[in-house]
């Protein structure tokens, strides 16, 4: 890589250009918010949910208000061969991936005494196998391409704060920051940039309804005094994939109101 990279215009910093980015686990919440954000920094959107691809379509239609394209793909992104064909039909529709957000994922409740074993392993395969293989396949592909590319990994900061009835979650997100950390540090001289987003807790609708005394703890622990949107993982994800994160990679980014400077559990 060229050590003399210019920087480009202010107005251009955040700006995605058609450059195709795929966003997985894009059918609703976090995944969603990100899409559609980087649709209206005119990325070339391809969204992925795992089963049930019809949920996908509103999400879709409002990338597409902002004047892009955008595609759907659908598949379980822990199986190999999966991962594989996903990328071949979207070389197909969209053109070479430049970006990959690593959003998909799983987060049940589960005491760590009574946990099932075939539950600890899904929370793997969907939280991390995916993100590897998904790595992996991707880096494969823009090394032999020569194409520059930008990945970034959606953990949580349970990856450094655990939650009660959440071991499994919590260690699976602590895999992948420190996966994105060895990603970045062998792919780096291809021109690959991997960077992490930590989300706190992100509203949704019924939140509160569903989990009173945790919200009322989290407005009282946050500096910030706000649960998270969906917009707010998505302004942070737009700005690892963009060029104003050009010299950054191996990077940890905490989005949570400043949370984890308390105790949120």
């Amino acid at each position: 890589m060229p050590d003399n990279i210019s920087a480009p215009p202010v107005g251009e910093l955040l700006r995605l250009r058609e450059r195709p980015v795929l966003v997985t686990g894009a059918s609703g919440g976090i995944g969603a918010g990100i899409a559609v954000r980087l649709a209206e920094a005119g990325a070339t959107v391809i969204a992925h949910a795992n089963s049930h691809p019809e949920r996908l379509q509103p999400v879709l239609d409002a990338c597409r208000r902002h004047g892009v394209a955008a595609h759907g793909v659908h598949g379980d992104l822990s199986d190999t061969a999966i991962v594989e064909d996903v990328l071949d039909e979207i070389d197909r529709t969209a053109g070479t991936l430049r970006g990959v957000v690593n959003n998909a994922g799983l987060q049940p409740l589960a005491p760590l005494t009574s946990m099932d074993v075939a539950e600890f392993d899904r929370v793997f395969e969907v939280n991390v196998r995916a993100v590897f293989l998904v790595t992996q396949a991707m880096s494969k592909r823009a090394i032999a391409g020569g194409v520059p590319l930008s990945i970034v990994n959606i953990a949580s900061i349970e990856g450094e704060v655990p939650a009660p009835a959440h071991s499994h979650y919590a260690a699976s997100k602590a895999a992948v920051i420190m996966h994105t950390r060895a990603a970045a540090l062998e792919l780096g001289p291809s021109g690959i940039r991997v960077n992490v987003v930590c989300p706190g807790l992100i509203d949704r609708p019924g939140l509160e309804q569903d989990w009173p005394d945790g919200v009322e703890r989290w407005h009282r622990a946050a500096p910030l005094g706000r649960l998270g949107t969906p917009e707010d993982v998505a302004d942070a994800c737009l700005f690892l994939l963009s060029d104003a994160a050009r010299w950054i990679t191996a990077a940890s980014l905490r989005v949570d109101g400043g949370v984890t400077a308390n105790q949120p559990f």
